[in-house]
């Protein structure tokens, strides 16, 4: 029996999973230039950090979706930031829309949590994977 190469889906989404991939959680705090990171990335890996936008720009208790960064970004308290693959894990769409803590994805209607990467609703079993964010000069840097 002849095994058929992967669907453009699955190549995609894992595409998308490999670039977060090994990208640790980074909660910031007081001054604008702190940050530190709880995870790590392999050695030698590449990364491209992105500036997102003032990190007034993401609600106390609430999350903002960056949608061409493909990444959501929460602030559970203030001053502390987390940000997550806005790629979701059931077929590799991007999430479109984000309510209170809530985001979703318009494929199939997973739901994840913004300030954990839990699915909230599925089809989608897998959490959302982590990415490191930082503040620097009152801006959010994502990578």
């Amino acid at each position: 029996m002849t095994e058929l190469p992967p669907c453009r889906r699955t190549v995609l989404r894992g595409a998308a999973l490999a670039g977060v991939a090994g990208i640790g959680l980074t909660a910031c705090g007081g001054s604008s230039d702190a940050a530190s990171s709880t995870g790590s990335s392999s050695a030698g890996a590449t990364t491209t950090s992105t500036e997102l936008g003032a990190t007034s720009d993401v609600p106390v208790g609430g999350a903002k979706l960056y949608k061409d960064a493909k990444v959501v970004v929460s602030q559970p308290t203030k001053g502390t930031f987390k940000a997550f693959s806005a790629v979701c894990t059931h077929q590799g769409c991007v999430c479109d829309a984000v309510s209170g803590t809530t985001v979703s994805c318009p494929c199939h209607g997973s739901k994840f949590n913004a300030e954990t990467g839990a699915v909230e609703n599925g089809p989608a079993t897998t959490a959302l994977p982590a990415a490191q964010v930082t503040v620097k000069d009152g801006k959010l840097v994502v990578g």
